[in-house]
């Protein structure tokens, strides 16, 4: 009796690009406007649509003043650039820490309304996926393959669930 072993080769996800330019915030003026208006409480309130705590960015406005009374000076505001980072990875967003950092510092309001347009484009995106995968079904005595065309039997071997798009390597044993 041959056993079936099947390996998948995990593929790389592809990495896309903003939805939206970091000067696009014409786009969504209601949010441009709350975050001209109140860059902090808009701050707030993307944190918290991202799932992060909705205080974290008043550790941008209070960091640099407690680290100053320490005699320590940085520009680089921590929370934005993190949350800018954190959402680029999440939703495989090509970039780099480097560009992270000069937009976090540079473009603080259009960096925080470019994540906003970000996290609602994704949220609003369905996340339906249909595939056309082979129906696998077993038996004490055979396996069957049904496709769309043909019913093939086969020798009993454990069921594989496949991912579409990713490589299968299939190893007979005996």
């Amino acid at each position: 009796m041959a056993a079936v072993v099947v390996q998948q080769v995990p593929s790389k996800p592809q990495e896309t690009l903003w939805n939206s330019g970091i000067c696009d915030c014409f786009q969504d003026l209601n949010s441009c406007c709350y975050a001209y208006w109140c860059c902090p409480c808009f701050a707030c309130s993307t944190a918290g649509e991202f799932g992060e705590s909705t205080c974290l960015p008043l550790v941008d406005i209070l960091g640099p003043a407690v680290m100053a009374s320490f005699g320590v000076a940085f520009c680089v505001p921590p929370v934005t650039m993190s949350l800018r980072v954190a959402i680029r990875h999440k939703y495989n967003i090509r970039g780099s820490i480097c560009n992270d950092i000069a937009v976090s510092c540079c473009c603080v309001m259009c960096s925080w309304c470019q994540m906003n347009r970000e996290i609602k484009a994704r949220k609003n995106a369905p996340n339906m996926i249909l595939t056309t995968q082979p129906l696998v079904q077993q038996s004490t005595t055979t396996t069957q393959v049904i496709t769309s065309q043909q019913t093939v039997g086969m020798p009993a071997a454990p069921a594989v669930q496949m991912v579409p798009g990713q490589p299968v390597i299939a190893k007979v044993v005996q």
